[in-house]
C-alpha cells in the first residue's frame, strides 16, 4: 500500500455534510443524479486513458464532494463550495496536504473534464446584449463585464457600486469574503442613467 493510498484510506467512511447530516462515503443513498455524474467521471476517465487507480480515487473524492454538499448537482456548486469542502478536509479531517491536493485535482477534472461550463463567445455575447433593453441590458452587461454570478448582481446595492474607483463591491453574507471586481468604465453612463 503506498502512501497515498493510506492517505485516503485515513479519510474516515463516515462523513459529515455541509448540513451536518452524517452519510457513510461507500454507503451513499441511491440517487439517479449521482450515479449520471459518477458515470460520466468513469466514461471522461476511460476516454482520456487514465488508469483504474487515479478513476477509482477521482470517483471516491467526486463521491464525498457531493455528498458533502447534500447531494446537489456539482453544476449548481462554486468555487466557494470547493472551498469549504476542501477547508473542511484540512482542518476537520486533518487530511494531509498530498491528499487535499488529491481531492482539489479529482474536482478540478470533474469540472475541466466532465461539466465543462459553456462560455459564450464575444460575438455571441454581443448578439445576446443587442437582444436586451433598460434594466436587464444592464444587469446582463454587469454579469458579463463583472463575471459576478445572478443572484450576486441581483443583490447589488447602490453603495456598492463606486463610481470614482470604477469598481464594484461584493457582498458575500455569512462568513463569506467581500470581493472587488472592476466596473467596466463604458457601464458608467447606461447605469447612472438608470439611477
Amino acid at each position: 500500500m503506498t502512501l497515498q493510498d493510506r492517505q485516503l484510506h485515513a479519510v474516515p467512511s463516515s462523513y459529515p455534510t455541509s448540513s451536518g447530516v452524517m452519510y457513510l462515503a461507500e454507503k451513499t443513498p441511491d440517487d439517479p443524479m449521482l450515479d449520471r455524474v459518477l458515470a460520466s467521471v468513469r466514461a471522461a476517465h476511460r476516454a482520456m486513458h487514465y488508469s483504474h487507480r487515479t478513476e477509482e480515487t477521482y470517483l471516491g473524492w467526486i463521491r464525498r464532494y457531493i455528498v458533502f454538499h447534500g447531494m446537489r448537482h456539482p453544476a449548481q456548486l462554486g468555487a466557494t463550495h470547493v472551498r469549504d469542502f476542501l477547508t473542511d478536509l484540512a482542518v476537520r479531517r486533518g487530511v494531509s496536504s498530498a491528499t487535499q491536493e488529491q481531492a482539489r485535482a479529482a474536482i478540478l477534472f470533474l469540472y475541466q473534464q466532465v461539466l465543462r461550463p459553456l462560455v459564450l463567445s464575444q460575438p455571441e455575447v454581443r448578439r445576446v446584449l443587442k437582444q436586451l433593453s433598460a434594466a436587464k441590458w444592464i444587469m446582463a452587461s454587469i454579469l458579463y463585464g463583472c463575471g459576478l454570478r445572478l443572484t450576486e448582481c441581483l443583490q447589488l446595492r447602490v453603495k456598492d457600486i463606486d463610481f470614482d474607483r470604477s469598481q464594484i463591491i461584493v457582498r458575500c453574507g455569512k462568513g463569506g469574503k467581500d470581493r472587488v471586481v472592476p466596473f467596466p468604465k463604458r457601464l458608467r453612463k447606461p447605469l447612472r442613467g438608470h439611477l
